[in-house]
């Protein structure tokens, strides 16, 4: 019963959907333009870099908005709810992100509210996160090249710091950390198998900045 508050709290804080509002502040659909996408990538593509930085914060930031705010629960729950309310926060907002219910359920990718969640995990995966997504990026011009690769990446350390005692579950179930961020990463990447896909081919287009 912890979980389903916590899930629903992540999911109305997920449907705030930055690139949507802000372009229809502009008079448009972000939906209707580029690549059909409300996320970040798309917006810096259809309404420029100031946009792009807007949508990248605020995606972001309703991520970590809606951690501190079930943070506040575990003052009366324990300390070892900890990761229990991180990761089924973060699931509901990335589920809101992607599926918000009023758009009919078409949103964005969830990297980057994703990646709001790894600075409340470990301090290495926010390093981790920061330099293989920015360093990627400003290299290869490849967005979805770099978020793909930061997701992998990040799985991979998560699997190795919990399982070796880095990250404390708590009352949380190994296996339950592991798959909720499992399902996190390759719902990200499922979502991204169009841009995979033009990655092999060598036909995925560079991002101006």
């Amino acid at each position: 019963m912890i979980r389903l508050p916590l899930l629903l709290i992540g999911y109305l804080f997920g449907c705030i959907q930055t690139s949507f509002f802000y372009g229809k502040k502009q008079g448009l659909d972000i939906r209707e333009h580029g690549s059909g996408n409300a996320g970040t990538t798309n917006a810096l593509r259809v309404m420029g870099r100031k946009a792009g930085v807007i949508v990248f914060l605020g995606d972001m930031g309703k991520m970590i908005v809606a951690l501190l705010l079930t943070g506040l629960f575990c003052r009366f729950w324990g300390e070892e709810y900890r990761l229990l309310v991180k990761l089924w926060t973060a699931l509901g907002v990335v589920l809101g992100h992607d599926f918000p219910y009023y758009m009919n359920f078409k949103g964005g990718k969830g990297v980057a509210s994703t990646g709001g969640l790894m600075f409340f995990l470990d301090w290495r995966m926010t390093l981790f996160s920061f330099i293989c997504f920015f360093g990627l990026t400003l290299a290869t011009k490849l967005v979805s090249l770099a978020s793909c690769v930061m997701l992998m990446g990040d799985l991979i350390l998560f699997f190795v710091l919990t399982l070796n005692g880095t990250i404390d579950p708590g009352l949380m179930p190994v296996w339950e950390a592991l798959g909720i961020m499992t399902f996190l990463v390759v719902l990200s990447l499922v979502r991204h198998r169009e841009n995979i896909i033009r990655l092999f081919k060598g036909e995925e287009k560079p991002i101006t900045l």
